[in-house]
């Protein structure tokens, strides 16, 4: 017999998690002890994520609340997650029904893929934006298959091929650019995924548990995220007892400015996690700002270590990093043979590690303290430049 959970339960359990630390705690909703619904599906409970809301009322209803992670005062998105094929009653004016599980959906990001592709969910995705560095096989397949279409690209969508994909739902992302204006005459729900506006690695990989409601993977989204999670917070309590804590420094110029994330962002967070400092580690912001070449200098001459990410046709070595601008050669990481580079020609970095920041967080680890680590660690997404 399913269980049916009263909204203030669910309230009372809330406010126990507040208790226990919250989204802050490092404990996680086990497989075991998750609250199930009134139609039977497996409660979704947020605990780090920032950017999504779930209220459970009668019939299977989900009341789901999406917001800016970063801006409180950014506008919120409602929608109302009902059974297939029911009308419940008393839901509010202002949420957008939504009837789930879903069968088709279109991902306008590589992050929202990243998910699907997590839960191995591939065959919901009917349609998809760019497939530059799309390297999951199943999802080469559908494209070459024609399960799944390309849709067309940012300000540019073909809405034939959109409404010809038949999806019950459209996952966009409202913040960045990306004409979806014209696609509000399909008269398909556009449903914001604020995933890649998360501040912190597992609140981003908790947008997992976002997509599970859509598709009736609440369970394994739950799962999945569960092992992600315990992982981390290993990685996380061993790296907080190490005494040695070096800096660490990030991007390239580009256009003439360096460009680099702010001290509050997804980015530094990383670092901290895996025992470093990153050297904007007292900024405040949480978005991009762009330096003068000098500005940098003074503030990571001396930085131990260099994460640089790029696409790159071939071998990067250090001789190809000086060769795009000489002054680089100044900087001790340089010196010191302490860069640690990412090329996302080879590796899935946006297609994967949304759902692997335990991975990506180890990457880091083995860099900044090895002792940590396994000595025949194998990096997946970041390595030490030889």
């Amino acid at each position: 017999m399913r269980q049916f959970i009263s909204f203030g339960f669910v309230l009372m359990f809330a406010v126990l998690l507040a208790a226990c630390g919250g989204k802050n705690s490092e404990a996680s909703l086990s497989a075991e002890s998750a609250y199930v619904a009134s139609d039977g599906a497996e409660q979704i409970i947020p605990q780090y994520a920032e950017g999504f809301k779930v209220k459970y009322l009668e019939d299977g209803v989900r009341l789901v609340d999406i917001s800016d992670p970063e801006n409180e005062r950014a506008q919120t998105y409602h929608f109302a997650l009902v059974p297939r094929g029911t009308k419940p009653a008393a839901i509010p004016s202002d949420y957008q029904v939504v009837e789930t599980p879903v069968r088709h959906v279109i991902c306008m990001t590589t992050l929202q893929l990243s998910n699907f592709i997590a839960l191995d969910a591939t065959p919901f995705v009917t349609g998809i934006t760019s497939t530059r560095h799309l390297f999951n096989e199943k999802m080469n397949e559908q494209l070459k298959n024609g399960q799944t279409s390309k849709i067309g690209i940012e300000g540019n969508f073909d809405t034939e091929v959109i409404i010809g994909a038949n999806p019950d739902v459209i996952f966009i992302s409202p913040f960045k650019r990306g004409g979806y204006d014209a696609l509000t005459e399909t008269g398909l729900p556009l449903v914001p995924h604020l995933g890649y506006k998360e501040l912190t690695p597992l609140g981003q990989a908790e947008w997992v548990k976002f997509i599970g409601m859509f598709i009736g993977m609440e369970k394994e989204a739950n799962v999945k995220f569960e092992g992600i999670a315990r992982r981390y917070n290993e990685l996380k309590e061993q790296t907080a007892k190490a005494t040695d804590r070096p800096m660490v420094l990030s991007g390239e110029i580009r256009g003439g400015n360096w460009y680099a994330v702010g001290g509050q962002s997804f980015l530094a967070q990383v670092f901290r996690d895996a025992g470093a400092d990153y050297f904007l580690k007292d900024d405040t912001s949480s978005g991009g700002m762009n330096f003068d070449f000098e500005t940098v200098y003074s503030k990571a001459a001396g930085a131990q270590y260099w994460r640089i990410m790029n696409s790159f046709d071939g071998t990067y070595t250090y001789d190809a990093l000086k060769s795009s601008d000489s002054r680089y050669a100044d900087f001790k990481a340089f010196k010191d043979k302490g860069v640690i580079y990412c090329n996302m020609s080879e590796v899935p970095y946006y297609e994967t590690m949304p759902m692997q920041p335990e991975v990506l967080l180890e990457d880091f680890v083995a860099v900044f303290h090895p002792e940590l680590v396994s000595p025949d660690y194998k990096p997946t997404y970041y390595h030490l430049l030889k």
